[in-house]
This record gives C-alpha cells, structure tokens and sequence, in this order.
C-alpha cells in the first residue's frame, strides 16, 4: 500500500507543473535542477529505466568524459570531481557525473517518471500548453491504450539526436518553428568545436511553450554532431533553464 499510495500521490501532483522535461540527458538534467532550485515546480520523463541518455557510457564505454573550463561552475556547484586535462579541459568520470546529476535534481527538487513515453503534445491556443504521456512499454508493444496528459507552462525537450518532440509538434499542427525552415532541420555530421558553441546558442523556444536543448537543439536546427565532450550539454540545460524561468 505504501508504494502505490506514495506514487500515485506523486503522479497526482504532477498532473499540471511548471515545467515538463522530456528526456533525462544531461542537458534535461541540468535544466530540471536549475528549473528545481528556483523554485519551479519540475516533472522530468525519461523513456528508459534510468535517466541519464548518453553520458553513462562515456566514451565508446571509457566512462570518462570532458568538460570544458567554461562549464566548471557546474561541476562545482553539484560536487562533482574532475581532474586538470590542459589547459582549457577537464576528464570527469562519467558515472560519478551522470550520478551527481540525477541525485541533485532529486534533492532539488524535481519529480521523476521514468519508464514514460510522451507521445504527443497539448496544443490550445497555439501553444504547446503541455504532454501526452503513457507507459514506454505500451508504446513499445505498440498497444492500444490510452494515454494520459500533463499540463505544463512550458515544455522542454532534451530527447537528443531524433528531436521527436519537435517533429510532431510541427507534423500534427501544420505549424512553423523557429528555425530557417520552419521545420526541424536534422542534425549534421561530427564536428566538436563548431558544435560545442552551437548547443548552447541553439537551446532557446522554438514555438510558443516548447523549448529545446541538447542535441535536440543542435538537430531541430540543422548543427553538428558532438563527441563525448559535455561542457556544451551542461551549459545548453542552463540556459533552458534560465530562458522557462523568464518566461513562466
């Protein structure tokens, strides 16, 4: 009785939040905790068992990873130890990070639910007022059932490469999105530095209520790739955050 009082009691009050995050990747991460520390009221959902996308694995599963000097003060802030590479970088492990992120959102406040799809948007009034969620296993199975709808002042999506948020806002809405398109671009091919920068100058709100970060924002408008270097993903979730706390 404790577990199901306790979760439903959680999924209750989450029913109508601040803001939603799609996707548990370090840029989502970063966001809901900083969305969290302000005071907002932060639900995060994650497709898969744990959060945390693609930094657990590091590097072609070396679980180090860089950091970038300009992205210290988050490491700092959230105790997570690194060690000096050159100059301008820094080697974290990768498991200790992708921890750390996770716990001090918990700490700070955020509600997780993982093991959750969101298959659509909520449009009102031209605006992405919230989403459409169900269990990952029902879309996996791609059974019948039907969802269920969080409302949400804002609505960030850090699902990575695929930018599905995106692409069914637009699809299912015939709508243009702040890009050169008007569409989602599609994410280019590997190239560190010029995507590093990209990250965080493409993180911003592409339609009324929908913001994206990560490599989302790098894919919904046409920019590289990254390699396992993290600097601009912490620095992109941030940014998020600071652009829904204005705005809400």
């Amino acid at each position: 009785m404790g577990i199901i009082d306790s979760y439903f009691r959680k999924l209750k009050e989450n029913l109508s939040v601040d803001a939603a995050i799609v996707g548990g990747g370090p840029s989502g991460l970063v966001a809901a905790y900083y969305l969290a520390k302000a005071g907002r009221k932060v639900a995060l959902f994650e497709r898969k068992l744990a959060p945390g996308g693609g930094m657990w694995g590091g590097a072609m599963m070396f679980n180090r990873i860089i950091v970038q000097r300009d992205a210290v003060h988050v490491l700092d802030e959230l105790q997570i130890s690194y060690e000096n590479h050159d100059e301008n970088n820094f080697v974290v492990d990768s498991v200790e990070s992708t921890a750390a992120l996770i716990y001090h959102s918990c700490r700070a406040g955020v509600k997780f639910f993982n093991c959750f799809s969101v298959e659509d948007v909520v449009f009102r009034n031209d605006r992405v007022s919230g989403i459409v969620v169900n269990w990952s296993p029902v879309e996996k199975q791609g059974l019948h059932v039907d969802p269920l709808v969080i409302m949400a002042k804002a609505v960030l999506e850090g699902t990575g490469h695929d930018c599905e948020i995106a692409h069914l806002t637009a699809r299912k809405n015939n709508v243009r999105l702040l890009t050169e398109t008007g569409g989602v671009m599609g994410e280019r091919s590997l190239s560190v530095d010029e995507a590093e920068k990209a990250t965080i100058e493409n993180t911003k709100e592409i339609f009324p209520g929908l913001y994206v970060s990560g490599m989302a924002a790098n894919g919904v408008s046409g920019s590289f790739r990254m390699g396992p270097i993290f600097g601009g993903m912490l620095l992109s979730g941030k940014k998020a955050a600071e652009l829904i706390n204005n705005s809400i």
